[in-house]
């Protein structure tokens, strides 16, 4: 495929760009009263006001041309398809099969495979009712009351998103806790207040090779055993989520406690799999299924809602607007939540690790900027932090903007102190405060350079009805579809990770050295032989 900027479109858009890029949307606002009933969409149960943007209905077009010249539409077909879109892995990607209804047939390499996912997802039901009604029990005939998942990356930030997300539908009589960095003080503090007797570990990795999952496993394990003094203990506080079955069997754990997946599952996408275990034990199998129908609803608006009404679509256009006519490089994620505290860490990795790529399919370089940096906290802390620099400095950062109509807690004033934020801030950003109606309000002159804001930051905002299961499904949908969109612009393959692969060859190399009782021979850079032994000689106290 030709290199976006070769496309009639693209080079539309830059001209069109040149036009309207000092257009203020005070002045776009002033011209079009009706502009925020025209620039939304909704679909899934979200609703989507982008009428914030530095767009006009020209730019819309552009841009919803440029989608048509790319082929995104054909492009996601063949993904639901079950094409093997991932070129450089040759894989299908999935993660819509693992949502999919009974009856519905998604094939790869000629098999259907969603009678498979079903499979997976009944032996995980009925294995989270076991432990959510106590008739699991642990070696010594104790009920779990604690699970802790051990993963990393996707593995990880999906469950643990999920847990934070959904914890007022969860079994509050338990308690879940994830560990992912290798940093021991994580195992640790993870463990330090609980009975090992009322203990379950799920230990997820794929190839159950992760080093940073398997060296965290191997001291739950050690942790478990020496606790209550054998090993038959591992079978009855151990599970695994993984493909690896000769490895979950070394390791001690009853292969029939295994929860598979498949390769046209990638980790970042993959918390509606087997990976999502520790969240059905915590919100239950009929939550989990509502979670799943989340998932569905933004899968079908993504295949069938036109595309200047699809939510996905336009959200993934207004970040290729930014992110190469504008020049920015960052986008601000804000849910006004605060059960979705790790949101913004959860699309960091589904976004930035799928399109953080520098060539093309065809693997030549692609010519312009592509993944932008993700980031983020829940409103209204941010407003006290950070928001300063997003009103008045000199960076443009697009920001979404996401909120609930209904509150969670009994205390509604609170949520609507919590939602007035999210209106004002995305008014406040959009349209600023000028010379004139400070000097309106009676600001003293001398302060007001310093306090005018110019306003003409975009923002979209995001409306759902209550932060539910079915919801969160809907909203994670709605991101990696995002992130689809920016990818097939782009021409890029957005599914795979080698420069992840990269740091973790290093770092098997590196090991040996640091653990060496002798001096080891260094063959590193000269900075690195450096780090090396000043980091030997201090941890031996010399």
């Amino acid at each position: 495929m030709a290199r976006p900027t070769d496309t009639p479109a693209w080079r539309a858009l830059q001209s069109h760009y040149e036009k309207i890029k000092d257009l203020h949307l005070r002045r776009l606002f002033a011209e079009d009263p009706s502009r925020g009933q025209k620039l939304a969409a909704e679909g899934a149960g979200l609703y989507l006001d982008y009428s914030k943007n530095r767009i006009t209905a020209e730019t819309v077009g552009l841009l919803l041309q440029l989608a048509k010249e790319r082929g995104v539409a054909e492009r996601r077909d063949a993904m639901f398809r079950g094409e093997k879109i991932n070129i450089t892995e040759k894989r299908a990607v999935l993660h819509v099969a693992l949502r999919a209804p009974k009856g519905v047939e998604i094939r790869v390499d000629g098999k259907d495979v969603v009678p498979e996912v079903h499979a997976v997802l009944d032996k995980m039901a009925q294995f989270s009712n076991r432990v959510r009604s106590g008739e699991w029990k642990g070696h010594t005939g104790k009920r779990i009351r604690n699970v802790i998942n051990i993963g990393i990356g996707g593995s990880y930030l999906g469950p643990e998103m999920a847990y934070a997300a959904l914890r007022d539908v969860s079994d509050r009589a338990m308690t879940f806790r994830f560990v992912a960095n290798v940093d021991g003080a994580a195992f640790a503090e993870a463990t330090h207040d609980l009975d090992p007797a009322e203990t379950l570990f799920i230990i997820s990795s794929k190839t159950f090779t992760t080093l940073e999952t398997m060296t965290n496993a191997a001291t739950a394990r050690r942790w478990i055993v020496e606790k209550l003094g054998s090993d038959a203990a591992v079978a009855r506080h151990f599970v695994a989520v993984s493909t690896n079955e000769a490895e979950v069997r070394k390791f001690g754990i009853d292969t029939a406690n295994m929860f598979g997946f498949w390769d046209w599952v990638g980790g970042r996408y993959s918390m509606d799999s087997a990976i999502g275990l520790s969240t059905m034990i915590a919100i239950g199998p009929e939550n989990y299924r509502e979670l799943l129908g989340g998932f569905r609803a933004m899968d079908e608006h993504f295949c069938t809602a036109p595309l200047e009404k699809n939510l996905p679509v336009l959200m993934g256009l207004l970040t290729v607007w930014y992110n190469n006519f504008f020049g920015a490089q960052t986008i601000g994620i804000m849910p006004y939540s605060d059960n979705l505290r790790r949101f913004p860490a959860y699309l960091q990795q589904l976004q930035m690790e799928s399109n953080g790529k520098h060539v093309d399919l065809d693997g030549n370089h692609v010519g312009v900027q592509t993944g932008p940096i993700i980031w983020g906290e829940p409103g209204t802390d941010g407003q006290h932090s950070f928001y300063q620099l997003i009103h008045q400095g000199t960076k443009l950062i697009p920001c979404d903007l996401i909120g609930f109509c209904r509150p969670l807690s009994a205390l509604k004033e609170h949520h609507d102190l919590l939602m007035s934020n999210v209106f004002a801030q995305a008014e406040a950003l959009a349209f600023g405060k000028t010379p004139e109606e400070l000097k309106a309000e009676g600001s003293p002159d001398f302060q007001t350079p310093f306090r005018v804001c110019e306003g003409n930051r975009p923002t979209n905002v995001i409306l759902a009805d209550k932060l539910t299961p079915r919801t969160l499904g809907s909203l994670v949908a709605l991101y990696e579809h995002n992130v689809f969109t920016q990818g097939a612009i782009w021409d890029i393959d957005s599914f795979d990770q080698w420069g992840v692969e990269l740091g973790k060859v290093l770092a098997k190399r590196i090991i040996p050295e640091l653990e060496s009782s002798s001096e080891p021979d260094l063959k590193h850079d000269s900075s690195t032989n450096a780090l090396i032994r000043r980091y030997r000689r201090l941890r031996s106290g010399r």
